[in-house]
């Protein structure tokens, strides 16, 4: 029989310094992108006008910040390199810090694992150089340089091999370091940044560009610069608390939620309360697997936000996180709605090529004189006036297809009128007749509006349906005959007893049937056929992922919006101008009539100019 080894007892003992600041660096520095970012908020906290970022491969090989803030002297660098040692806290009172540093660690962690070397100078004083490579002081000594501060971070991980190898591709770590970039740029109008790659400048953008609209113009610029003409600008207070940015109209909408960027207090965030509340407000508005487009940025008292919760600061907690969401919701809501029938008029490309000089099917027996000319690329490419035109063509060749060409019309018009002068008033202008018993054509004052009937009309009922209050009765309970357990997890239970209330007012009756288990009395009237069991677990994991019971309400919203299709004019059905007219009328009067309930747009617009240049005018 084996003898068991003699029990050792583990002995505590004080870590020395230089793991106990690669340990920081493994919570601060996960990447390139990690440094970057610790770098670039210190440029910002030390009052910085221009900031200044060079990077080579993706910022495995170098990271360079140069600043023109206050800097610092010998005494100042020497400190700065030490743990918990920072200038952002003149008292005890963290929970009101105003700075996006504050911990102290950043220099110290990415010092123990690069080759770290920082120049300042203050202003009227001399420079001073100080290099730490992996933890120990290589260089310190007098530096020429202009005021402010350059810091290079070489070799990340260099001698950390276990590290290294966990990075992703140079490409990889660049885009990362873009987006800190981008994020931290669009916080803050009021300063100027250049970033360059491996020597090619990638993003610049001026301090205070833009004017009053500096912040609508920065995000912009560095989001999409298609999202000036569709977004629409958020401006709101309630108390304290303020809301701004730009959001994008539901039309403009992208597949993954990577273009969301969202602030507190100028601080990029990823909180999930705030995920949730843009979900929430453009929860009928959406497919369920699209995304919108926005920059938020929220501003709150330092006393009502806690920033002290992950040691990157990408993650906050709020003392009245319900206030907070309500406030999101109904500032987007509010401005969506100022929208009315705006939609995002960004013609697909796709579809644009498939514009054509003239018809390019000919019959059989013709053959052209003259080479056929290619589709016009795109409405918004120039046109190409040495291409050959049939029209050309002599008299003889173009009889001999003649037939084909001038084939009768699928579509239908009344006699073409006088625009009336109200009409000048009619963003969606007149209508002028109906293509394929499905799109309207109407002529408005600045171009060809084209209208998806079927779509704008489901719309309309929905915003219709809705009005007349039928989402409660949609909403209204149906008691279960036998009420029925459903057994969770503990934690998630508690997320749905406290919701309980708000989970009632959308018809879902549940209280607490033991440690893990709720008891389910009833469901809503829409809903009574389906999976009380997969219901409720739907339902938990939704408040444990946005914080508020979103798929509910989402699902009641999809019961309406089937009811509202069913009322709707169908593709198809043939409409006389005066009912063509009366949709157009009742769009501009309907908020959100720009999108269909599932966020694609009801009409598009050929603007004059677009049209010109399809014809060669422009």
């Amino acid at each position: 029989m084996l003898e068991s080894s003699p029990r050792i007892s583990p002995v505590i003992r004080r870590l020395p310094e230089e793991l106990v600041n690669r340990i920081a660096a493994g919570e601060v520095v996960e990447r390139p992108a990690s440094a970057l970012k610790e770098l670039v908020e210190n440029a910002i906290d030390a009052g910085s006008i221009n900031i200044s970022v060079r990077l080579a491969a993706g910022g495995l090989d170098l990271i360079e910040v140069t600043d023109d803030g206050c800097g610092m002297g010998p005494a100042e660098i020497a400190l700065a390199l030490e743990r918990h040692a920072t200038s952002k806290l003149p008292d005890e009172h963290i929970e009101l810090v105003a700075t996006l540093g504050f911990r102290g660690e950043a220099l110290p962690s990415i010092a123990s694992v690069a080759r770290l070397s920082i120049e300042s100078r203050p202003r009227g004083q001399e420079g001073w150089k100080r290099v730490v490579d992996h933890g120990q002081v290589a260089e310190d000594g007098p530096a020429a340089l202009p005021p402010g501060t350059r810091i290079r971070v070489e070799d990340l991980f260099g001698k950390v091999p276990v590290r290294r190898k966990f990075l992703r591709t140079p490409r990889a770590e660049y885009a990362a370091c873009l987006d800190v970039v981008r994020r931290l740029a669009m916080a803050r109008p009021d300063v100027g940044f250049t970033l360059e790659h491996d020597g090619r400048r990638v993003l610049q953008v001026q301090a205070g560009e833009g004017g009053d609209g500096a912040l609508a113009a920065r995000v912009s610029r560095l989001v999409a610069r298609e999202l000036a003409d569709d977004g629409v600008v958020i401006d709101a207070e309630r108390g304290s608390a303020r809301l701004t940015g730009v959001a994008g109209l539901p039309t403009y909408n992208r597949g993954v939620a990577d273009h969301q960027y969202l602030f507190v207090n100028g601080r990029p965030v990823k909180d999930r309360l705030l995920i949730g509340a843009v979900r929430g407000a453009y929860a009928d508005m959406l497919a369920r697997d699209r995304h919108a487009v926005l920059a938020l940025f929220l501003e709150l008292p330092p006393e009502e936000v806690d920033v002290n919760v992950h040691p990157a600061k990408t993650e906050v907690r709020f003392r009245d996180s319900a206030f907070v969401r309500g406030f999101i919701v109904g500032a987007l809501r509010h401005a969506l709605d100022s929208a009315g029938q705006r939609s995002a008029q960004s013609p697909a490309a796709g579809a644009m090529a498939n514009w054509q000089v003239e018809p390019v099917a000919a019959p059989a027996a013709y053959v052209p004189l003259t080479p056929v000319p290619a589709p016009l690329g795109s409405l918004f490419t120039s046109f190409d006036r040495a291409t050959p035109a049939r029209v050309s063509e002599v008299g003889q060749s173009w009889r001999s297809y003649e037939q084909a060409v001038m084939a009768p019309p699928s579509a239908r018009a009344e006699e073409a009128e006088a625009i009336p002068e109200e009409a000048v008033a009619y963003p969606l202008g007149v209508a002028r007749g109906q293509v394929a018993g499905t799109y309207i054509v109407a002529e408005a004052e600045d171009g060809l509006v084209i209208v998806d009937q079927h779509a704008a009309h489901e719309r309309l009922v929905l915003e219709r349906l809705r009005a007349a209050g039928a989402q409660g009765a949609v909403a209204a309970s149906q008691a279960l005959l036998l009420p029925e357990v459903v057994d969770l997890e503990e934690p998630a239970c508690d997320r749905l007893e406290e919701k309980a209330e708000d989970l009632a007012a959308l018809g879902l009756a549940v209280e607490r049937f033991g440690p893990a288990a709720m008891l389910v009395r009833a469901v809503p009237t829409a809903l009574g056929k389906s999976d009380v069991q997969a219901l409720v677990r739907d339902v938990a994991d939704d408040l444990a992922q946005n914080g508020d019971a979103l798929l509910l309400g989402e699902r009641l919203e999809h019961v309406l919006a089937t009811m509202a299709c069913h009322g709707s004019v169908r593709a198809g059905r043939v409409l006389s101008v005066i009912e063509m007219n009366a949709l157009l009328r009742e769009m501009e009067r309907t908020p959100r009539s720009g999108q269909c309930n599932h966020g694609r747009p009801t009409w598009v617009k050929l603007a004059h100019g677009d049209i010109e240049k399809l014809f060669g005018r422009k």
